[in-house]
């Protein structure tokens, strides 16, 4: 029997549900275990891990088997023991609109988003709209949408297009427009190190391409909310990485792109957030941090 940990949203067992009937159409025996795990506005933390401490313990102890994360919610850097062990094929990692067109707003429109890096590359594209923090699960700020507290909301594509509801898109935002965050809409399937059942249901372009957009993060020295944005695509053997840095308020946006092997992937990655460094992404992001 295996035990798969999962945060207990409606997004989370989604996933995990999807982990656990790919693993079972293998002939592998599994039951999900909810774990709870902290609940903070994200936009106030300052730490890696805000979502995974607590599963990873349940891995690391024994009392799970593996865990299904969003793979942009975990950290690039993994407790000793534990492995990424599968990374399927990925959803669209791309930003959506919801209850309008980014273009059809209105000067003063008021935009909900709970991410750092949405709402800075917002303010770059339209400094004449108010953008508003929107908290809870996806059902929740479709809510708070249609309740009219907001004329629009900014959320990942995959999310809304694995709880089916695409059909509450009003436009997706092409990634140079709206650079995705690392691993966004990508599942990373974490387990302790060693022979793992999970490793058929990787997909290496995949695996390579958010190894490029980790290797960046790792090298800029970003957690999973902080206004980095990454978008690696794969073809071919070659991987190619844009990648941006924004200030909090729009005012800077530092973009830079890379390009090479895929077994190269993450050197690609970490050369690159070098060069954003150098840019002036170290500036903007020590003020972010302080």
């Amino acid at each position: 029997m295996l035990v798969i940990a999962s945060r207990g949203s409606q997004l989370a067992l989604w996933q995990a549900r999807w982990v656990e009937g790919q693993l079972t159409a293998r002939g592998h025996e599994c039951r999900i275990q909810i774990i709870k795990t902290t609940d903070v506005p994200l936009a106030k933390v300052g730490t890696n891990g805000l979502f995974t401490k607590e599963i990873e313990e349940a891995l690391l102890d024994g009392s799970a088997d593996l865990a299904v994360h969003s793979l942009k919610d975990l950290p690039t850097e993994l407790p000793a023991g534990l492995v990424i062990a599968a990374v399927p094929p990925r959803e669209d990692s791309r930003d959506a609109m919801v209850g309008k067109r980014l273009t059809d707003l209105p000067a003063g429109a008021r935009v909900g988003t709970s991410s750092l890096r949405r709402a800075a590359q917002l303010r770059k594209l339209r400094p004449d709209l108010t953008i508003e923090s929107v908290r809870g699960n996806l059902d929740t700020r479709l809510r708070k949408l249609d309740e009219g507290q907001y004329d629009a909301i900014l959320l990942a594509a995959a999310g809304l297009k694995r709880l089916g509801w695409g059909d509450r898109i009003a436009e997706i935002l092409d990634p140079g427009v709206m650079c995705p965050a690392v691993g966004q809409g990508a599942l990373a399937i974490e387990t302790r190190a060693g022979e793992s059942p999970c490793t058929a249901l990787d997909d290496p372009d995949t695996h390579a391409a958010v190894t490029a957009e980790r290797g960046l993060l790792a090298a800029l020295g970003g957690g999973c909310q902080v206004p980095i944005g990454a978008h690696a695509k794969v073809a071919g053997g070659h991987v190619s990485l844009t990648a941006i840095v924004a200030s909090p308020d729009g005012s800077e946006l530092i973009r830079a792109n890379a390009e090479g092997p895929v077994a190269d992937a993450d050197s690609i990655g970490r050369k690159l957030g070098a060069e954003l460094l150098a840019q002036g992404a170290k500036e903007i992001l020590e003020a972010v941090y302080t």
